[in-house]
Formats: C-alpha cells, structure tokens, sequence
C-alpha cells in the first residue's frame, strides 16, 4: 500500500473518536471503499534500461511477471529507444521513465541530470528491510552519494569471472586454472604456455579484460574526490598498468595487424582465446545461446585473478526510480517484487548472482540454465566481494584515456609512467573543460 495513503488512513482512525462512534463508523467505511478502489486502478510503469544485459525474456521472468501477479493493477512498460540513444537525449524529449535499471558506473549520470530519487524514504514508508540485503551492495551504493543517500537498490551481483577452453588447455597439455584461484602474474604464466602458433591457428593465452578489469581488483578511483582530478597515477593504476604491458609482451599476443584486445567471439565463435576475464551477464547468456545453436564449446570457470589479497569487486545492477515518477510508491513495489525470495531465487537459477543474503541460493546457481549443467560453479562464489569505488560524473573522461593509455602500451611500447601521465594531463584538460561549460 503507499505509504502517504497509509499515513493518511492512520491519522483518520487516530481522530475518528472525537466525531462520535456512529459517524466514524461510516466514515471509516468510506475511507476503506476510497482506499480499495485506488489500490484497484491500472498504473502503468515505464521501465528504461541502460547500459546492462537484459534480455526481453528476462524482463518478462524477473519484473513484469512477478509484477503482475503480486500487484495485479501493475503493468510494467519497456522503453527501448534506438541503441545511440543517450539517457541525456532521452529525457530531454520528454521520456521520463518511472524506473531505471543501470548499473553502479551510471549512477552519477543519473544523478547529474537530477533523475534520480532517494530510496530511504520510500524503504521506511514501505516497511522494506534493507537488512536482508547483502551490506558490500547497500554500502557501496551509499558511498556514491556524499549525503549517504540510497540511490538505488541492487538486483544482483555481476562478478567477474576466468572463462577458459579446455580443449586448448588439453592440445597444450596444461593445468587448468586451480579451484583456489590464481594470482595475475600466475594467471600470465598460464597465459604465456597458452600463447602459441599450432598448425596455421594463431592461439592466444589469455586476454585480461582491459583496464577497468584488472582494475576491479583493486577497487580505483578514476576521480580523486577530495581535488576532482583524474586518479590515474597512483601505485594502484601503475600497478593495473604494469600487468597490462606484461601480458601484451608475451611473443604472439599481439596480432600482426595490431591486435590486442580480444572479445567474446575470439573465445566463443572462433575459438582461438584459451582464458579470458569477464563479467558472468557478459558470457552466459550469449554461451547458452551457442549451445542451443548446436554449436559446441569446451569450457568451464575459474575464480577471477587478483592481487595479494583475493577481492575482487563486480558491477551492481540496480533499479533507480526517476524523481520525476508520479507513480513513486508503486515503483518501490516494483523493486520489493523483484527483491522477493521469489524473484531472487529465479535470477540465482538463470545465471544472476542475488543482491540478498541468502547464502543458500548460491546452492542454486545455475540450476535453470542448461550451458552451466557440470561447470565448475562454486568459482563464482570463491572470491570474497570488494565494495566498489565511488564514481564521478568525469568517469567516462578519465576512462577513455586509460583506454588509450593501453593501446599506447600494447602498440608503441610505451613505458607505463610516461602512458599514465599522458592520461592524466588530458583527462584533466578535459574534465576542466567541461566544468567551465557547465
């Protein structure tokens, strides 16, 4: 039930009394007869996703069917805009969505553009434990607001993950990564008895993901909040950055042509990547569709690589409600729905890590997704969850940089001191730039 019609029901019975037992009687009739009908009448959200996997049978298994079964008056609208639209072009045509459903890296395009609401209110209003949520989400969703402010509530936990093909593995006679996990410098001596020319195939070992990958085990900053300058020559980027070159000076990692990041189809389609690091909404989806395709692929998980200590941090996919929403308290039913053990326990079993803590859905995992059936599944859960860095709204800037930071690395042999700094000194221009034409 919205909590202002709650409120206003409470007050009404509170002061019924002094109007005499007769009268309050009827009036409270009316009131519940008002009450019963609003609950009753159609509303109809419009839900936008930006930026994170989410197919059309997902939407429909994890938000509009359980919607609609647990608020029957609830129907939830998918707006999908042409794919180069942006979430500033979108709301400046007018299209103010009721809900959106991002991930932690967009939050403060959101909030920039003054899109987004506190969800603490409605939380307390609604009677929703937030104790039921696993704390490195809550609290990495709070550090991103200097106010503590609850800008969203997670859905899940996208991790990230080692992919690796054993049938590359197995021609090469090597180990499989451990159970345990690997390090990154055991993950690129792994990778450098993978890397290899065989028969005309060129195969490469192992591809790390990029900067903003390697990075997740760290937790970086690309802000720094205290001056609002690019953070990237810190120990921790210089760190990232000397594992990047490492594995781009393995011989044969680098393609005659210039190749040196390698996507899911290099591992999927044509076979030739034996590890690659990855989020898990990134892989499973698009592997379960190979499978049903008929087209087969011997593969299995690993634990993600890390540093010294075995954290890594994953993307939070999350709901937002638009401050701009009429229909706010029915939004709050929305995400309550899909933060049900229901709902939850559906997304666990179709390949979605749980934002709640329930331990015992990790059991589950997988289980409905026919891809996953004999994987080495508790690797998802063997690293423990680092709480993410708080993001910025020039986030994007610095992260083009380091983009091109990388490829000064893998294609002109660029020190890493020297890639860093030339990433710093035009990130800040930008970011500079950018504020004089705020």
């Amino acid at each position: 039930m919205p909590y202002f019609r709650r409120s206003l029901i409470l007050f009404s019975l509170l002061t019924l009394p002094l109007a005499g037992c007769a009268g309050s009687s009827e009036r409270a009739a009316e009131q519940g007869q008002t009450e019963a009908k609003a609950a009753s009448e159609p509303v109809e959200l419009t839900f936008y996703t930006y930026g994170n996997t989410l197919t059309d049978t997902e939407f429909q298994q994890f938000f509009a069917e359980p919607v609609h079964r647990a608020h029957p008056h609830i129907t939830l609208k998918r707006i999908t805009p042409p794919a180069e639209t942006t979430p500033e072009e979108l709301l400046s045509s007018g299209t103010l969505p009721d809900l959106i459903y991002t991930s932690d890296g967009s939050y403060s395009r959101f909030t920039t553009l003054g899109a987004v609401e506190d969800l603490s209110e409605l939380a307390r209003g609604h009677a929703f434990d937030l104790g039921r949520l696993k704390p490195v989400l809550t609290e990495s969703i709070r550090s991103y607001s200097g106010k503590e402010e609850l800008v969203a509530l997670p859905f899940s936990h996208n991790l990230s993950i080692l992919y690796y093909n054993k049938d590359i593995f197995d021609k090469f006679g090597v180990p499989y990564p451990p159970d345990e996990g690997l390090t990154w410098d055991k993950a690129l001596e792994l990778g450098r008895l993978l890397t290899r020319t065989e028969d005309g195939v060129r195969y490469v070992g192992i591809d790390l993901g990029g900067p903003g990958q390697v990075a997740r085990s760290l937790s970086l900053p690309l802000i720094d909040p205290q001056s609002g300058r690019a953070a990237l020559q810190s120990a921790g980027w210089s760190k990232v950055f000397t594992t990047l070159k490492q594995s781009y000076e393995i011989p044969g990692f680098v393609s005659p042509e210039g190749k040196f990041s390698y996507d899911k189809d290099t591992f999927m389609k044509d076979q030739t990547l034996a590890m690659r690091v990855s989020y898990l909404a990134n892989m499973i989806g698009p592997l379960e569709e190979l499978r049903a395709q008929g087209r087969e692929l011997n593969w299995d998980l690993a634990p993600p690589p890390y540093y010294e200590e075995p954290k890594v941090s994953g993307s939070i996919h999350s709901l937002l409600i638009s401050k701009q929403s009429k229909h706010k308290d029915e939004a709050f039913d929305v995400i309550a729905t899909a933060l049900s053990d229901e709902v939850q326990r559906k997304a666990a079993r179709n390949g979605r890590v749980p934002a709640i803590n329930k331990p015992e859905l990790q059991q589950e995992y997988g289980g409905d997704i026919e891809v996953l059936k004999g994987k080495r599944l508790a690797s998802v859960f063997k690293i423990e969850p680092r709480k993410v860095s708080s993001p910025s709204e020039y986030d994007a800037e610095a992260s083009k940089r380091l983009t091109q930071a990388a490829e000064e690395l893998a294609l002109n042999g660029t020190d890493v001191n020297t890639a860093l700094r030339r990433a710093q000194e035009t990130a800040d221009k930008e970011i500079e730039a950018l504020r004089r034409n705020k």
